[in-house]
């Protein structure tokens, strides 16, 4: 696994600069911890264990009933049919580790207001990841690119959660040089990746905006077979509908093909956003038909707000697994 923590050949464009990111990673944690985490303390009132906890407790075993077992875990039906007390034996997942599938194509460097989905999703995976190593966890990470370009095995710390900022914001400067990514992003390629470099049970955060070429659901399905998958899908409200802008060009982010179009044209405005509509239906509907928690992120949400929406999502998954594992 040594090669996990080398540079790629043509990585030396990401590396220019690396103190500068360093400090850049530095700044952006810190103004994370003071103006996020510390505000989730209070909302999210020590109730962390939701975070990492997968789908709930998995039956283990049966075995008889001993001095100091508690009683609410005696199975009746079988203390019934045996005539002696039995107790459940269960066993939590929250010791998983949390893996991050990073998509840090150039179509994430869009954004219509203040910041882009890139910002968000760095907000986000900093947020996330220091609220779980705070807590014991180990978190880890695959950066995609034009190709998947580092894995970072999970550890524990903060300085893990500053080594993977460090890599999102070495990928920035690659997006913006002058090396055009060919095609579109090859999401599939990057979650077979994921499920070859992730042999144990994982807690998995895809964090991408999904625009890539087609073939990405069964990856993703086989993803969900061995690891609990959260999708954190990253948007921009102007990818849903267009105002009237007059006439503008727009720039396809990865693959540079550009075309002008008259925004003030109500006709190219209705199919605009009626084709925007059907994509996300469509997406929505191979989200769910994989079977993963989808969280959706647009470049004008609250770090705050969002990352509490995941926590009530994951509590809802809790309850949904004590429920299944009590029937």
């Amino acid at each position: 696994m040594a090669w996990w923590r080398k540079s790629k050949p043509g990585g030396a464009a990401n590396d220019e600069r690396p103190l500068e990111t360093a400090q850049a990673a530095e700044r952006l944690l810190r103004r994370l911890e003071w103006t996020v985490v510390r505000r989730l303390d209070g909302l999210l009132q020590g109730d962390y264990r939701t975070l990492m906890r997968g789908a709930g407790l998995d039956l283990a075993d049966l075995r008889e009933y001993q001095l100091h077992d508690d009683v609410r875990h005696i199975d009746w039906n079988v203390t019934a049919r045996l005539q002696q007390p039995h107790v459940r034996v269960f066993t939590e997942d929250r010791e998983m580790a949390a893996w991050f599938v990073l998509d840090l194509s150039r179509s994430v460097d869009f954004g219509s207001g203040t910041r882009a989905k890139r910002e968000i999703s760095q907000g986000f995976v900093g947020v996330l990841a220091r609220l779980l190593t705070r807590h014991g966890n180990r978190v880890g990470a695959l950066v995609y690119g034009t190709e998947l370009e580092a894995v970072l095995p999970p550890r524990g710390g903060r300085p893990q959660v500053l080594q993977l900022l460090h890599r999102m914001a070495r990928r920035a400067p690659a997006a913006r040089g002058a090396k055009a990514q060919k095609g579109m992003t090859r999401l599939a390629e990057l979650l077979r990746s994921a499920a070859a470099m992730m042999p144990r049970r994982s807690m998995v955060f895809v964090v991408s905006d999904f625009l890539s070429e087609p073939g990405w659901e069964k990856p993703l399905g086989h993803l969900v077979q061995r690891h609990e998958v959260v999708a954190v899908r990253l948007f921009d409200p102007l990818e849903r509908e267009l105002p009237d802008l007059g006439l503008v060009p727009l720039t396809d982010a990865e693959t540079g093909e550009q075309m002008w179009v008259d925004t003030h044209d109500a006709g190219f405005r209705r199919r605009f956003a009626r084709i925007a509509a059907e994509r996300e239906a469509r997406l929505r509907e191979a989200l769910a038909r994989a079977g993963v928690d989808t969280l959706e992120l647009s470049t004008d949400d609250d770090l705050v707000d969002a990352v509490v929406r995941f926590a009530d999502m994951r509590r809802r998954r809790v309850r949904h697994g004590r429920a299944a594992a009590a029937a």
